[in-house]
């Protein structure tokens, strides 16, 4: 079992920052690779960001490259999603998970190879 816990999410106004951060508990941290993905009501789960178990490989979906950034600290069981320049369609629940399937962009990218998720933080990014 893996415990998630994500913070740092709230009300911003467009162009700001957030980040926000997922610490985790219970099993070894470092043998899973961690995701945020993202939902809004009445759409899919949405893949947002994803990095390898030893933080050497991120990955991004294209509407966040650029403007947010994937990273973690095996030592401290946490990884956090530092983003920028937020836009009002990045409005979400944004939720950190982990998987088993580490070292692989297919894998990482899809929320159903994830097996442990946190609760979620609300993001709202006001015009």
């Amino acid at each position: 079992q893996v415990q998630l816990a994500e913070s740092g999410g709230g009300l911003v106004q467009a162009g700001d920052s957030l980040k926000l951060s997922c610490a985790a508990s219970g099993r070894t941290f470092s043998a899973y690779g961690m995701g945020w993905f993202r939902q809004v009501p009445g759409k899919d789960r949405e893949f947002v960001a994803a990095i390898t178990k030893s933080g050497d490989t991120t990955y991004y979906a294209d509407s966040v490259k650029g403007r947010f950034t994937i990273s973690r600290d095996n030592a401290q069981n946490t990884v956090w999603l530092q983003m920028n320049s937020l836009k009002p369609e990045d409005s979400a629940v944004y939720s950190c998970a982990a998987t088993p399937f580490s070292n692989d962009n297919y894998f990482l990218r899809s929320h159903r190879y994830y097996d442990y998720w946190g609760q979620g933080t609300q993001v709202t990014v006001s015009s």
